[in-house]
């Protein structure tokens, strides 16, 4: 890990007077600064990526498709060096630190693959004596430049799921990444600038979020991607004019057990949907819900697993919990804990700080207007109700202006459908938790979830539109050999 990092602009390496000071999340000491991009630096990205348009636009799908396998190739050979760099400007402990890299090398590489496969139809015309002699066809095309705004918590995957698709369909990008954790991104710019990408096809900026914004409403942007809270990201959806929008926001997933689970193995997955990161991820389990004839079996389950998780130091191998990405994040989830508890709730386990560091915690007797339950914690955090009959389940799990995914454990089909049809969210998990994503599959929220998708081929999507051609064949309906 560098002392001094740059920052990325038309595809080189820039330094500036002002720097990000980039602290070890453990134990608040500062490890490294990053140069911190100006508006003169945005504009001057913005007008980069406008002018290489024109060549992204038209490279060959062979040459995308090298670009992308020579990314992901050079990710996985540095895996150590990034996992080591999450554990520390994240907090993120090596084992996922790994886990991210792993996801990241297998989204370029989808991307590689889905490069080649902008398809199009045709479109068969006459449906009437009107049209007859007419059809046309259809195909995607790139949208132009996009701006891109990744959050702290998985700052090189989900700044994977933004560039990736971009470099698959064409679209010259700039990356905005979290100011708490940009160095991985600026990582990324180092093996994006060894490729055969057009130089100014790429920017990757820290800055302030008022910078950014002038990203989000410039017109020569197409396209805006943005990840993180659904406070920020609908009003940037407000202000962002014609240009298309992606949002992914928050959530307080829910994941219900029936009566007929696998307890053992849902306890399992539940403390690792949980607890993984350190709740900080917006599918992490918040609300668990359980049969009435199996509540007390699963929470004692639940209680004797997140009692093994071992919290501290990110950096040591056998670390579970690490910190939160800061104190002042801790402080909040401790509060709305002791909240929850002065307002009737009972903590099960858990509920201590330590500095950054918050204990694993599961939390009863909840109501749905307890910021625990209503929130999105983004911490150690998950409460645990009963149900007694899954329709009413499904009625409690909808039951928030969130709706990113939902798990369902239980071995009854038709209650898996249920859930399927009935649950308000992007995606439904079945037998595991709202925590289990590929990077391949269709993923997004509704309600203040966001809208639009992820996942390569969808986001590829997003970042083109159909053009339709329409041919009129009345001149070649002769018989050309007469």
């Amino acid at each position: 890990m560098k002392s001094d990092y740059p920052c990325y602009l038309a595809g080189k390496p820039v330094w500036s007077d002002k720097h990000i000071q980039v602290i070890n999340k453990f134990n608040g000491e500062t490890v490294a600064k990053v140069a911190y991009g100006d508006t003169t630096m945005i504009d001057q990205a913005i007008m980069a990526a406008q002018s290489a348009f024109s060549v992204t636009r038209k490279m060959p799908a062979y040459t995308r498709q090298a670009i992308l396998n020579s990314i992901a190739e050079q990710i996985d050979k540095r895996k150590e060096e990034f996992a080591e760099v999450l554990a520390i400007e994240v907090g993120k402990p090596l084992k996922d630190g790994r886990g991210e890299i792993t996801r990241a090398t297998e989204t370029f590489r989808i991307a590689a693959e889905e490069s080649t496969r902008l398809y199009g139809e045709v479109i068969p015309l006459d449906i009437s004596a009107r049209s007859a002699g007419y059809e046309a066809i259809s195909k995607r095309f790139p949208v132009g430049p996009c701006a891109f705004i990744t959050p702290f918590n998985f700052p090189v995957n989900l700044a994977a799921h933004k560039i990736a698709p971009a470099i698959a369909c064409g679209c010259p990008f700039i990356l905005k990444p979290a100011s708490a954790t940009p160095i991985t991104s600026i990582m990324l710019g180092e093996i994006l600038a060894q490729t055969e990408l057009p130089p100014a096809s790429f920017s990757i900026i820290p800055c302030s979020g008022a910078q950014a914004e002038l990203m989000v409403i410039d017109e020569r942007i197409k396209h805006l991607s943005f990840t993180g809270s659904a406070e920020v990201g609908w009003r940037l959806k407000a202000i962002a004019g014609k240009k298309s929008v992606t949002l992914e926001l928050g959530g307080n997933a829910a994941c219900i057990v029936d009566r007929d689970a696998d307890l053992e193995y849902a306890a399992e997955r539940i403390v690792m949907g949980a607890y993984y990161q350190s709740g900080q991820s917006c599918i992490s389990v918040q609300r668990i819900l359980a049969q009435a004839d199996i509540y007390e079996k699963l929470k004692s389950l639940l209680i004797k697993k997140i009692g093994a998780l071992k919290m501290g130091d990110p950096l040591k191998e056998d670390t579970f919990l690490g910190p939160l990405i800061s104190e002042a994040d801790a402080i909040r989830v401790e509060n709305w804990v002791k909240e929850a508890a002065d307002q009737g709730a009972r903590v099960l386990i858990g509920g201590g700080r330590i500095g950054s560091c918050v204990e694993a915690t599961l939390i009863e007797n909840i109501s749905r207007d307890m910021k625990v339950s209503c929130d999105e914690v983004f911490g150690p955090v998950a409460t645990l109700q009963s149900f007694n009959d899954f329709a009413g389940a499904c009625e409690i799990a909808n039951d928030s202006r969130y709706g990113l995914q939902a798990g369902v454990f239980t071995r009854d089909l038709n209650h898996a459908f249920y859930a399927y049809d009935i649950l308000e969210t992007g995606g439904v998990v079945i037998n595991d938790v709202p925590s289990f994503r590929v990077d391949s599959m269709p993923y997004g929220g509704v309600k203040d979830s966001g809208i639009g998708r992820e996942g390569v081929r969808y986001a590829i999507e997003e970042m083109t539109e159909l053009k339709t051609m329409v041919l009129n064949n009345a001149g070649r309906l002769h018989d050309p050999g007469k």
